[in-house]
């Protein structure tokens, strides 16, 4: 346990006791000394500090539990909880991590649980600014904020703000528990579908532009695999619900971007493998539903966007 003088604890406790509301943060931690001091240091440096932070190292074995360690033994609110070493890997594995943390959090009293990936980094008040977004609108179930690449970001001009990506997601304790948690799904989808579900219980989701954090392990894997990588996209829209309509349109936008025709194609070409294959769906009826509506009133709304940009 961390021993402070009584100027660090009263300046940390102060922290603690902001008006906004109160939070917790469970890290999946898989062989991420590469990049896991950058998020602690960001952390620790937050204007609002976390109740609790359980750092859960998922067999980990390239010294990420000895960096988190230097941590734990200096910040008494920081935990790392060893899992044991897995030899299969797959997406659930991060679902699995969570809900081991969350097993230790459960327990504590707080407003908002958040999962944080362990290669990103942030600014000193960027916890303070998505807790301020909850505390000003009460129905806000998940909040968070774009991520950037280098020089790359989402341009929130053509993208929907309810999504909220996966590096980051900041849960309303209700909202959390409602949904069930982190439903672990194999081929991937885990961060999405909970915030889909949210939207579903009758939440609202929101990504606030306004703010980023810094991403430094390269998230766009598909584009690292080349084509046989934006099949797998394809492949997982169709197990995740999205319609051939949607999926149709997707692809189209999608061949605007290197290499150009060929990754639309390739989308569109893992979508049809998965339909054609009668591949199961890992999720509920409801979801798909509820996904293809909106996608329907999306397409609706773009195309009357365009309707009226041509009447003009």
């Amino acid at each position: 346990m961390r021993i402070d003088s009584p100027v660090t604890r009263s300046s940390e406790i102060s922290r603690r006791t902001d008006s906004l509301p109160t939070y917790v943060l469970i890290t999946p931690a898989k062989n991420e000394a590469k990049f896991i001091e950058l998020t602690i240091k960001s952390v620790i440096k937050q204007a609002v500090l976390p109740i609790k932070w359980v750092i859960v190292s998922d067999g980990s074995t390239d010294g990420t539990d000895d960096i988190v360690k230097k941590y734990t033994a200096e910040y008494d609110w920081i935990e790392l909880l060893r899992m044991p070493e897995r030899a299969e890997r797959h997406f659930a594995g991060k679902a699995y991590a969570f809900n081991s943390g969350y097993e230790r959090v459960k327990k504590l009293q707080y407003d908002i649980i958040g999962n944080l990936d362990a290669d990103i980094s942030f600014e000193e008040d960027y916890f303070s600014f998505i807790l301020k977004r909850f505390m000003e609108d009460p129905q806000l179930g998940v909040g968070g904020t774009p991520y950037r690449e280098g020089t790359y970001q989402y341009d929130y001009r053509f993208t929907g703000i309810e999504h909220v990506s996966g590096a980051c997601q900041l849960f309303r304790r209700e909202c959390f528990m409602s949904i069930g948690g982190y439903a672990p799904l194999k081929m991937g989808g885990v961060d999405l579908v909970a915030v889909v579900t949210a939207r579903m219980s009758g939440w609202k989701t929101r990504t606030f532009p306004e703010k980023t954090y810094e991403h430094h392990r390269v998230i766009g894997t598909a584009s690292k695999q080349g084509l046989k990588g934006f099949l797998r996209v394809g492949y997982l829209d169709y197990l995740l619900g999205v319609s051939f309509f949607w999926q149709f349109f997707r692809s189209i936008y999608q061949m605007r971007n290197r290499p150009y025709i060929m990754r639309g194609l390739a989308f569109l070409i893992g979508y049809l493998w998965a339909l054609v294959t009668r591949v199961k769906r890992p999720v509920s009826k409801e979801l798909i539903v509820f996904r293809r509506r909106e996608h329907l009133r999306r397409l609706k709304e773009f195309f009357m966007k365009l309707i009226l940009h041509g009447i003009q």
